[in-house]
């Protein structure tokens, strides 16, 4: 079971990194590459959600806020307290995970579709605060986000950020793997299971629950910041609804509880956008109808139903 698991983690994680180091030598333009790090960047966030979602089997459609707390933290940082930009995403990641903490002890009492209103309450707040404290946050407009260094190195230019990206999200699998074959990981799946079986043998339900959430909360919130960084500009439109659903919405298609499946999920996601631009003003429903499509013929999501059928190849 063990050699199992094992070769599951790091088959998962060699795939990654044998992606990651295709992509550069097909991408033909920095424009590519750009588009490549935001699939990174939102492959990390839809990790986090893989987490709390996927392995705890806990409903968040309010997951975007914690984007933005990220995403505000890197700009207001540097722009208000002076802090480094480096320093500032991941402060604004620990207090991501403070915020998630505190909202969670309450919230994660709560189950099915009432978790799901209560997180999107939590989220809908948020962006009202970002939108609303204009001398903070620069209100609708949003505001600049200063450009980050690392030991005098200047992190501009989209292939720089490919690799800034890229290696974000390959810690953030490591992280994920590691910890779906943990004993932690093993007992967040029983509470996806069953939550009373899960108590019955011991386990700590409502701390495992609190758990995860913080932890996605910090994935959200260092892929905001990098979001933030890459642009240069943040606006509300970073915690907001329709930036929650996306997020589910790249765990579900890409296979809930599947690392590489949140993957596959934020690219589809964020590249088939790219490549509807030819249908105009129909890009939206084009896409809406691909993604149907996609549920209907793999519910499961994509990533399992590929594994399950090379699984049958392979007998």
């Amino acid at each position: 079971m063990l050699a199992a698991a094992l070769r599951h983690r790091y088959g998962a994680l060699a795939v990654l990194i044998i992606v990651i180091a295709l992509v550069p030598l097909i991408a033909p333009s920095a424009f590519h590459l750009r588009v490549a790090a935001l699939v990174w960047v939102f492959a990390l966030a839809a990790l986090g959600l893989t987490i709390l979602t996927g392995f705890a089997g806990q409903i968040s459609l309010g997951h975007a806020g914690f984007l933005g707390l990220g995403a505000y933290g890197a700009a207001i940082g540097p722009a208000h307290l002076g802090l480094h930009p480096v320093l500032a995403l991941l402060l604004s990641a620990a207090f991501a995970g403070l915020i998630a903490w505190l909202v969670g002890r309450p919230i994660l009492r709560l189950k099915g579709y009432a978790l799901a209103i209560a997180t999107l309450g939590f989220g809908l707040i948020l962006a009202l605060l970002f939108n609303n404290e204009g001398d903070l946050t620069g209100g609708p407009d949003g505001m600049p986000v200063k450009t980050p260094t690392l030991f005098g190195w200047r992190i501009a230019g989209a292939a720089t950020w490919y690799w800034v990206t890229a290696g974000a999200l390959l810690l953030g699998a490591w992280i994920a793997l590691n910890l779906r074959s943990s004993p932690a990981g093993r007992a967040l799946r029983a509470l996806h299971d069953s939550e009373t079986a899960a108590a019955g043998t011991g386990i700590d339900v409502a701390g495992k629950k609190l758990a995860a959430f913080v932890i996605s909360a910090v994935y959200a919130a260092v892929a905001g910041g990098l979001l933030a960084g890459m642009n240069g500009l943040v606006t509300p439109d970073a915690a907001g609804f329709m930036q929650s659903i996306e997020l589910v919405a790249m765990v579900i298609i890409g296979g809930l509880g599947s690392v590489l499946g949140a993957v596959v999920g934020a690219a589809l996601l964020v590249v088939l956008p790219q490549a509807l631009t030819a249908f105009q003003e129909y890009e939206q429903a084009v896409l809406g109808l691909l993604i149907m499509g996609f549920m209907i013929a793999l519910p499961a999501g994509i990533v399992p139903a590929l594994h399950r059928l090379l699984l049958e190849r392979l007998r």
